[in-house]
């Protein structure tokens, strides 16, 4: 019976997500099934420390889309269609719109939930809102059409639906868990500096992406404006103060800083941007990463600086690691940059690269062979070119999964290879937090670490513990 499967899926889902047990209520209307509520089984030996909501709704949805941060968002509608509209969104707000970039996190941290037309599970709109812990709907076509200004509605961040007016929440009661310990180390992925001080208080062993693009955008001058002003040390100056929001509560815990990569799009948005930024018609694959940094020296140069600022204030624990390495000439390049820079002097000091291009994951040896301390595989954008489909697109979405066997084999590849070299493995992309099973397959390849949204850092230690115990029973027994 397809009805059965599809109840059965929606199940499977949930409880993945919250990784035990779950107590839900469902209902089919015109063949589409509707989650009613969904609470933990707390009789169960499996416990979280997450908090989770139960959700009763009187009525069926005005507007579905895809899921993409968990929680209930209440509030008030507020449409966006562009950066410039911003300013209207209050504390509390529901915003609205087509999609986000780094120009709406202002407002996004501002919003009680957040709905997008555009976009999957791995848009710039899921990956801020679950970093920020804000309910999230992303892919809800329709959505700035269908909801209207100064609406009250409800965001169902779990089941990706949304509701006109309030509903009833409350919040089960929080189950304590003991602190775990696993021999993988457990990462977050952070962007906003006013997060920062927050999740160092979590059990977690460091931040395995520090992504500067957030950082950038707050500064809102394009780093060539800062050159062509003569104010390079304002830029450096301003860079190195933000990176140590990060640095100083996670000390001595290592800091993982992915230099800016920062598409020409995202570039034209700040101040000055249009001038120096040439207009392309595939941004996603254009004038990025590893290759810009060695056509435009000047601004890399200036984020060294920065970097090499916190060095000298004794901080041991800031490393580096290059985006969009497409080839090992790139790398070669890249390396005498930093060796220039004077960091390679510090024995302590790591550069990482973020395997994310099909040619880096399946050329990696040779990368490797240039000297690297680490590599940090981006499931993102590497699922994305392994199966040529857009991850922005809601129109293919069901193609982009990371467990497509070649995806996984390319994973383990990736892995092994590492293990093969004695260099750190990590992952920062969104597999892991979605799917429990990658996260065991990449730990049983012997992956070193796992690079996780805060929303999920618990429950991916949770997952690591009982792998790694299952495989210590394995081994015990041989």
């Amino acid at each position: 019976n397809q009805e059965i499967l599809k109840v059965a899926m929606l199940v499977r889902d949930i409880e993945n997500h919250y990784y035990f047990p779950q107590d839900i209520e469902w209902s089919i209307k015109d063949n589409r099934v509707y989650i009613i509520q969904a609470r933990p089984i707390t009789t169960t030996h499996n416990k979280t420390d997450s908090d989770v909501q139960t959700q009763n709704f009187a009525s069926l949805p005005i507007l579905t889309g895809s899921p993409a941060s968990p929680g209930i968002g209440v509030g008030v509608v507020k449409i966006i269609m562009s950066p410039s509209e911003i300013g209207k969104v209050k504390t509390g707000d529901i915003l609205v719109a087509p999609q986000t970039n780094p120009d709406y996190v202002p407002a996004m941290k501002k919003a009680a939930a957040i709905v997008t037309e555009k976009g999957g599970r791995t848009s710039h709109a899921a990956i801020v809102s679950r970093e920020l812990g804000i309910p999230a709907v992303v892919g809800a076509d329709g959505a700035t059409r269908i909801l209207k200004e100064g609406m009250v509605i409800s965001v169902n961040g779990l089941t990706g639906d949304i509701f006109k007016g309030k509903v009833i929440q409350k919040s089960e009661a929080k189950i304590e868990t003991k602190k775990l310990h696993t021999a993988t180390n457990i990462y977050t992925n952070l962007a906003q500096p006013d997060q920062a001080a927050k999740v160092a208080k979590m059990h977690v062993d460091g931040i395995g992406l520090l992504r500067a693009e957030f950082v950038i955008a707050e500064i809102g001058v394009h780093p060539k404006q800062f050159i062509k002003e003569g104010k390079q040390e304002v830029f450096i100056n301003r860079l190195a103060r933000e990176l140590m929001r990060f640095v100083t509560p996670f000390s001595p815990r290592p800091v993982v800083y992915r230099a800016t990569d920062f598409k020409t799009n995202e570039y034209r948005n700040l101040t000055g941007g249009k001038e120096f930024e040439p207009h392309e018609e595939n941004p996603m694959l254009g004038f990025r990463g590893a290759y810009r940094y060695i056509a435009n020296p000047e601004v890399f140069e200036m984020e060294l600086k920065a970097i090499k600022k916190i060095w000298e204030k004794g901080y041991r624990n800031l490393n580096l690691m290059i985006p969009f390495v497409r080839v090992p000439w790139e790398l070669i390049k890249i390396k005498q940059m930093v060796e220039k820079s004077g960091l390679l002097s510090y024995p302590e000091f790591k550069l990482w690269i973020m395997v994310e291009v099909p040619s880096c994951a399946l050329n990696l040896e040779e990368f490797i062979k240039v000297g690297i301390d680490g590599v940090s595989i981006g499931t993102n954008d590497l699922t994305m070119m392994l199966l040529g489909v857009d991850r922005d697109s809601e129109e293919v979405s069901k193609v982009y999964d990371e467990r497509t066997p070649v995806v996984l084999n390319v994973l383990e590849y990736i892995v092994k290879t590492c293990r093969k070299y004695n260099i750190t493995c990590s992952i920062c992309g969104q597999a892991p937090s979605d799917y429990p099973e990658i996260a065991e397959r990449l730990v049983r390849a012997g992956i070193t670490s796992l690079s996780v949204t805060p929303d999920v850092i618990d429950r991916t230690r949770r997952i690591v513990f009982d792998v790694e115990r299952k495989l210590f029973k394995e081994k015990r027994g041989k």
